[in-house]
C-alpha cells in the first residue's frame, strides 16, 4: 500500500475510516492504497464467521482451536502457558487473514454472578494485569493485533447497553482500572475496545477522562480505540473523547454526522484526521505481518489445548489421598457431562471447535472396561434429555453403578443455558436434581470424588461430605481428555483459584447492590473486592483465592526482601517439593502496610510464579514487587502514591495460607497539599514549618480552654484527648475564639506563606 496518511484524504474518507463497512470489516479507500482488514471475537480462539453475517454477528464460523477461556487458563497463574497459547491464536488468526482478535477479557469478577465471568481471569487486578499482558504479547508475536477488551468498569451484564458504573475515585483506579494499565504499559495492545456501559454517569465511548487522559495522557497507548460493537452513543462527542473506530458499520449515518460537524464547527479537522490516522496506522501494522500459508497443523494446536487445560485444573479436596486414581481401581463415571461436555461458554466467544474429547472417552483410554458409566442427569438439548428418561430411572441406574466401584467420580456442573453472555445468573446453586443425585450416589458410595463443569463461581454445600473435588472450569476442547489426564495423576493439578469460592453468595461484597436499579449499580464495597473483603471481614470461605493441591507437597522456607535502588521489591524463598512426584506450585506475594491514611485489605497480592519442581528439587524463587504496586490513589491529589514506613511481606500458598512473614522499610512518597482556611488545625500543625508556629499561637486557646471551669472542659479528661478534638477544627473558624492572638489576616499571611515556601525555619 502507498504511505498516504490523513492529510491526504477527503473530509468524506477521513469520516469513513472511522466506522466499519460491515460487521467485521474497516472500510477501504482505493484511491489512497488504504485497504479494508478483519476483526473477529475471541478471546480464547478464533470465531471468524464463515459467508455471510448475521445481524448479531454470531453465524457459524470456522473451525478453530478452542483453548480454555480466561476461567480456566487463568488458574495456571502462568503467563509464559498464556502467551503460547495467545501465540497460537496468533497463528490461526494470520492464516485466516484475520488482522485483530477482540480479546483479551480483563474485567474484575465483582460479582459471582456476572454471566460473562467466564470470559474474564480473576476478582484480583494484578492477576487480571499479568496474565492479560501475557495475553497479548502471545497474540501480537504473530502479526496479529489484539483488543484489550472491556474498558472500563463492566461487571455485569444486566442492562450493560446502558447501566451506569458509580464507582469512587479509589476503587475505579485501584481496582478496576489497574489491570488495563498493566496490560497497556507491559504489552502496548494495538487496540482497546471501550465498553458499552457508562462510567459515573457518563458512557465509556464518551468519556474524554478515559479514552484521552487516562489512557493516552497518563499511560501512553499509542493504538487504536475500538467500540464494543454497539457501543456508541453519540459518534461526534465519541471521536472528540478519544473513540477512533465505531463497530459495526452504521450504514454511513455517523459517517455523515461526522461530516457535518466538522463543516458546521461544532468538531475540529484536527480532530477527525487524528482518528483517521490511528486507523490509517492499524493498517499498516496488519499489513506488515508475515505472510503465513495453512492448513492449521490441528493436532499441535489440539495438544497444546489438552496441556493448557490440564494446568487449569485446580484440585480443591484431597482427602485420604482418594486421587490419583489408579487403573486397575474399578471407577464409576456419573453425570451427563461425561459424554456431554460443557467446555466453553456462550455469547461472542463461542468457537466452532475443530474436535471435541470427553472425559468418559479419556479415562476409558486408560482404565478400559473398568470404567463404566450412568448419565445420572439429563442436561437440557442433549442426547440423555432425548432418551426419554426419567430423573428417577436415571439415579437409580447411577446408584447402582456407584454401589458396586471402588471410587464414584460425579461430573456435575452448570447447563448452558444458565450463564451466557447477555444476562446475568441469578444464584450460585447447582441445579437441585444434579444435587439431588450427589446424595444419593454418596450415601450408595462414600468415595466420591466431585468434578465441576461451570464457567462461574457454584456454590459448594457438599464440601465436608465428599473426600475429593476438582474443579475444572470450562476446558476447552481438550478438556475431557485434561479431566483424564489429571483424575489418572498423569498430569499432576497445579491450578489456583482465581476467585475466592463463598460459602453463600450473600457473603459477597457486591451482595445487594448488583445489579443496581434504574440504570445505576453503585460499586458501594469500594476497594474491597473479593478476598480483600473476606479478610476484612474476617468471613469463612469455602476456598480461599489462590487455593489449589497437587499430587505432591511443597516446604517453603523463610522469605527475605531485599530494596531495589529503583523502589521494587525482590522477595527470595526457598521452596522445595518434599513428596514423590514431580509438580507445580504457584508462590504467591502478598503485601500490606502496616500503618495506613487510608482504608486497605489485610493483604493483597502483589507477585505470583509458578514454578515447576522435580520431586525432592529444590529451588530459590525471586519475585518482584513493583513499587508503583505498593501504591493507594490519593484522592486529594488525583495520583498514586507510596505511602512511607514497614510493610509486611507474606509468601503465601493462598491467601490463607501464609508460609512465610517478612517486613520491609518502604522510602514513600512526598504529599504535599496547599493550607486553607478550611484546612484543620492537626493538618496545619503536621505542616514542618507552618506547624510550629500555630501551636505557639494556639497555645494560650488550647490551654485556657483545658483549664476552664465548664462542662465542655469537663469532658475533656487530658491534654490527648483536647487535641484529638481540636485536630479536625478548620483553622479559619477558630478565628475570634477567646485566648486567640492572631488575625484573620494573620493566619492567611500564615498560609500563603507556608504554601510558598516563604516562611522562615523555626
Amino acid at each position: 500500500m502507498t504511505e498516504s496518511s490523513a492529510s491526504d484524504l477527503t473530509l468524506e474518507e477521513k469520516a469513513s475510516l472511522t466506522s466499519g463497512a460491515d460487521f467485521w470489516t474497516t472500510k477501504a479507500v482505493d484511491r489512497a492504497g488504504i485497504p479494508s482488514i478483519m476483526m473477529t471475537d475471541g478471546p480464547h480462539g478464533l470465531r471468524k464467521q464463515a459467508g455471510g453475517t448475521d445481524h448479531l454477528g454470531l453465524a457459524s464460523s470456522v473451525p478453530a482451536t478452542c483453548f480454555p477461556p480466561a476461567v480456566g487458563i487463568g488458574s495456571s497463574f502462568d503467563p509464559e502457558l498464556i502467551e503460547r497459547v495467545g501465540a497460537a491464536i496468533g497463528v490461526e488468526a494470520a492464516i485466516e487473514d484475520v488482522a485483530i482478535v477482540l480479546g483479551p477479557g480483563i474485567n474484575i469478577k465483582r460479582s459471582p454472578l456476572c454471566g460473562r465471568n467466564f470470559e474474564y481471569f480473576s476478582e484480583d487486578p494484578l492477576v487480571s494485569g499479568v496474565l492479560g499482558a501475557a495475553s497479548v504479547r502471545g497474540v501480537q508475536s504473530q502479526g496479529v493485533g489484539s483488543s484489550l477488551k472491556h474498558f472500563a468498569a463492566n461487571n455485569q451484564e444486566f442492562d450493560r447497553m446502558r447501566a451506569s458504573s458509580d464507582v469512587d475515585p479509589r476503587p475505579l483506579h485501584e481496582i478496576y482500572l489497574r489491570g488495563f494499565e498493566r496490560v497497556v504499559t507491559d504489552a502496548q495492545p494495538w487496540t482497546v475496545m471501550c465498553s458499552y456501559n457508562r462510567i459515573n454517569g457518563v458512557y465509556a465511548s464518551e468519556d474524554p477522562w478515559l479514552l484521552t487522559q487516562v489512557l493516552r495522557e497518563d499511560w501512553g497507548f499509542d493504538g487504536l480505540v475500538v467500540s464494543d460493537w454497539g457501543a456508541v452513543n453519540d459518534r461526534v462527542a465519541g471521536v472528540a473523547a478519544g473513540l477512533d473506530l465505531e463497530m459495526p458499520s452504521s450504514g454511513g449515518r455517523t459517517d455523515a454526522q461526522l461530516v457535518a460537524a466538522v463543516r458546521a464547527g461544532e468538531l475540529a479537522e484536527s480532530v477527525l484526521d487524528t482518528a483517521a490516522q490511528r486507523a490509517i496506522d492499524l493498517v499498516r501494522k496488519a499489513e506488515r505481518r508475515p505472510a503465513v500459508t495453512g492448513p492449521l497443523d490441528v493436532d499441535r494446536h489440539h495438544a497444546l489445548a489438552r496441556e493448557a487445560a490440564g494446568r487449569s485444573i485446580v484440585l480443591l479436596k484431597n482427602e485420604g489421598g482418594v486421587l490419583p486414581l489408579a487403573p486397575e481401581q474399578k471407577i464409576a463415571v456419573i453425570g451427563a457431562f461425561a459424554t456431554e461436555p460443557r467446555f466453553q461458554g456462550a455469547g461472542s466467544s463461542l468457537i466452532n471447535p475443530t474436535r471435541v474429547d470427553n472425559a468418559l472417552d479419556g479415562l476409558r483410554a486408560v482404565g478400559g472396561d473398568r470404567v463404566t458409566y450412568a448419565a445420572g442427569f439429563a442436561v437440557e438439548g442433549g442426547a440423555v434429555a432425548a432418551s426419554g428418561r426419567s430423573e428417577e430411572e436415571l439415579r437409580a441406574e447411577a446408584v447402582a453403578v456407584a454401589s458396586v466401584a471402588d471410587v464414584a467420580v460425579v461430573m456435575l456442573g452448570l447447563p448452558a443455558a444458565e450463564e451466557s453472555e447477555g444476562f446475568d445468573r441469578e444464584h450460585i446453586d447447582l441445579p437441585a436434581d444434579q444435587l439431588a443425585l450427589l446424595d444419593a450416589v454418596i450415601d450408595a458410595n462414600p468415595a466420591t470424588v466431585v468434578v465441576l463443569s461451570n464457567g462461574g463461581v457454584v456454590a459448594l454445600p457438599f464440601a465436608g461430605r465428599v473426600p475429593a473435588i476438582v474443579e475444572t472450569w470450562l476446558l476447552g476442547q481438550a478438556g475431557g481428555g485434561a479431566v483424564a489426564d489429571v483424575l489418572y495423576g498423569a498430569v499432576n493439578p497445579s491450578g489456583k483459584l482465581t476467585e475466592t469460592i463463598p460459602v453463600r453468595l450473600e457473603d459477597n461484597p457486591s451482595y445487594g447492590s448488583f445489579p443496581g436499579e434504574f440504570g445505576h449499580v453503585r460499586y458501594g464495597e469500594g476497594v474491597l473486592v473479593g478476598y480483600r473483603w473476606y479478610d476484612a471481614k474476617g468471613l469463612d470461605v469455602t476456598f480461599p483465592f489462590g487455593h489449589g493441591l497437587s499430587y505432591t507437597t511443597f516446604e517453603y522456607g523463610r522469605a527475605s526482601v531485599t530494596s531495589e535502588a529503583d523502589g521494587d521489591l525482590v522477595v527470595s524463598i526457598d521452596v522445595t517439593n518434599t513428596g514423590e512426584r514431580d509438580g507445580r506450585e504457584v508462590v504467591q506475594v502478598y503485601v500490606a502496610a502496616h500503618a495506613s491514611a487510608v482504608q486497605r485489605a489485610p493483604r493483597e497480592l502483589k507477585a505470583f510464579s509458578s514454578v515447576a519442581l522435580a520431586a525432592g528439587e529444590t529451588r530459590t524463587v525471586d519475585l518482584v514487587v513493583r513499587r508503583e504496586d505498593l501504591a493507594y490513589w490519593d484522592v486529594r491529589v488525583d495520583r498514586w502514591i507510596v505511602e512511607p514506613g514497614v510493610y509486611r511481606v507474606e509468601v503465601a500458598a493462598s491467601s490463607r495460607d501464609i508460609r512465610s512473614t517478612s517486613t520491609v522499610d518502604v522510602d514513600g512518597d512526598v504529599v504535599s497539599l496547599p493550607l486553607t482556611m478550611e484546612s484543620s488545625i492537626g493538618d496545619v500543625m503536621a505542616h514542618p514549618v507552618a506547624g510550629p508556629i500555630v501551636i505557639g499561637a494556639l497555645g494560650g486557646f488550647l490551654g485556657e480552654l483545658n483549664g476552664a471551669d465548664s462542662s465542655a472542659a469537663s469532658m475533656m479528661p487530658n491534654d490527648e484527648a483536647m487535641e484529638k478534638m481540636m485536630a479536625s477544627f478548620p483553622i479559619g473558624r477558630l478565628i475570634g475564639f477567646p485566648g486567640i492572638e492572631v488575625t484573620h489576616d494573620q493566619v492567611e499571611q500564615l498560609l500563603a506563606g507556608a504554601n510558598a515556601g516563604t516562611l522562615p525555619q523555626a
